[in-house]
């Protein structure tokens, strides 16, 4: 088939997904490899958001490839009912790696199957029903895990993915904060408040939260945030839950974004970055004295591609290869380095409202006005069609050979770990140009 025709019945017969279908054309992807992916025109592209902030060892690793040609040569598939011994071997290293005492693990095939899990897993150990979220937040799509996503597309949704008893908390936003106070004399009201929610509701099984916001900001709570809301959760009976599926695996300079403030969940969901995304995997790591609950309780979850021996293998291989070449460290070196490059560009732009970020996982914020912060466009824009700034600016990054996912009004920088210094160069150069779009629309 011509590329043509690839485009024609991709956008045809398959679904575009969190967008309208009417002019939705695809660009048609041959190749990547290492930062760069390369179109049907041969065109390459530095890709700065890892796809979906996931393929954070770049394109085509070969030890992950080669983990996965041998598994399928080993044994393909068993159902989850049977014991293998990829299944053990990525049990003992996820002890070594994850947040201690997280000692028990449900295998699925995405984030959101990981959240669901939890969700299921939370209620049926406690007995109680209600999780809080936060605004600004995104858990995934299936039913309970959109149910907990406070951004839009939740919103887009409703009635008919929403499932009761979810209710929200709000973020963490130190920028923007949604209670109108500044660090630090705001002494972590947003946190203060969850208390009270608690405390007010009845059944609050869980809190559910991003360590640090992904899509919807890259929003990176103060140093006493996580601290005291696990003694909230401990002084209320109610159980911790990190969704660390974007934010995990090196992502910000630790194996998981918890760890920078030694702060130990009950239960941490993860996905993307665990395979580098080269086969879906989901994971649901909870303690063991929830675990042991389900010794005399039925524990009642499951599905067909649980612990699926190809989706385990690629894990093991990924894991060894943020170690060996010690991409974790390497994310804080060049995450400072971005930083001051992000930093440069601030100074240049009236455009930019802020530069936040933690190893590499950035955002760059477009405001309208740097004293009132107010964005060039709102959630409303996003779920109703309208044309965003950012992704006029994302399209004109794509002609100059730059991918950068954009949510709103911010961009969000999460390269591959393996990314250079001057690939970082190239990129933010090609975003100082594109960024004079935004500049321009100041003047209007």
């Amino acid at each position: 088939m011509s590329p043509e025709e690839i485009v024609a019945i991709t956008a045809k017969h398959t679904y575009g997904t969190w967008r309208f279908q009417k002019n939705w054309t695809p660009l048609q992807i041959v190749d990547a490899e290492g930062c760069y992916f390369t179109d049907a025109s041969g065109k390459k592209y530095l890709d700065l958001s890892s796809q979906l902030m996931c393929v954070s060892l770049g394109h085509k690793n070969q030890a992950v490839i080669k983990a996965i040609e041998e598994q399928a040569k080993k044994l393909p598939y068993a159902a989850p009912g049977f014991a293998t011994e990829v299944r053990a071997d990525l049990s003992k290293l996820l002890l070594e790696v994850l947040p201690k005492g997280l000692e028990k693990f449900y295998f699925s095939t995405s984030g959101t199957e990981a959240n669901e899990a939890a969700i299921k897993i939370a209620r049926m150990y406690t007995g109680k029903y209600k999780i809080i979220s936060r605004y600004n937040s995104y858990h995934g799509s299936t039913a309970a895990s959109i149910a907990a996503t406070g951004d839009p597309r939740r919103w887009a949704v409703e009635p008919a993915g929403k499932i009761d008893g979810v209710i929200f908390a709000p973020e963490c936003n130190c920028y923007r904060c949604p209670l109108n106070h500044s660090y630090p004399d705001c002494e972590i009201a947003c946190v203060e408040y969850i208390e009270h929610m608690i405390k007010n509701e009845s059944n609050v099984a869980a809190v559910l939260v991003e360590p640090v916001v992904g899509t919807n900001g890259i929003l990176i709570p103060p140093k006493e945030y996580f601290p005291r809301l696990r003694k909230i959760c401990d002084d209320n009976n109610v159980l911790l839950i990190v969704d660390e599926v974007m934010s995990g695996w090196g992502r910000t300079g630790k194996w998981f974004a918890v760890d920078h403030w030694n702060v130990q969940p009950d239960i941490l969901t993860t996905a993307k970055g665990i395979t580098s995304a080269y086969v879906p995997l989901g994971l649901t790591a909870t303690t063991m004295k929830i675990a042991d609950y389900f010794n005399d309780h039925y524990f009642a979850h499951g599905h067909t591609y649980e612990a699926h021996p190809l989706t385990l293998a690629p894990a093991i291989a990924a894991i060894n290869e943020l170690r060996n070449k010690k991409l974790i460290e390497r994310a804080v070196e060049l995450g400072d380095y971005l930083n001051k490059k992000l930093l440069t560009l601030k100074s240049k732009h009236p455009s930019i409202g802020d530069i936040r970020g933690i190893g590499l996982f950035y955002a760059v914020e477009l405001v309208k006005n740097q004293r009132t912060k107010q964005p060039f466009n709102t959630k409303e824009d996003k779920v109703s069609g309208k044309p965003l700034l950012v992704d006029k600016i994302s399209t004109e990054l794509m002609k100059r050979g730059v991918y950068l996912q954009s949510w709103v009004s911010h961009f969000i920088i999460a390269p591959p770990l393996i990314i250079t210094k001057d690939e970082i160069d190239f990129a933010v150069e090609k975003l100082d140009e594109c960024l004079s779009l935004a500049d321009e629309e100041l003047k209007k």
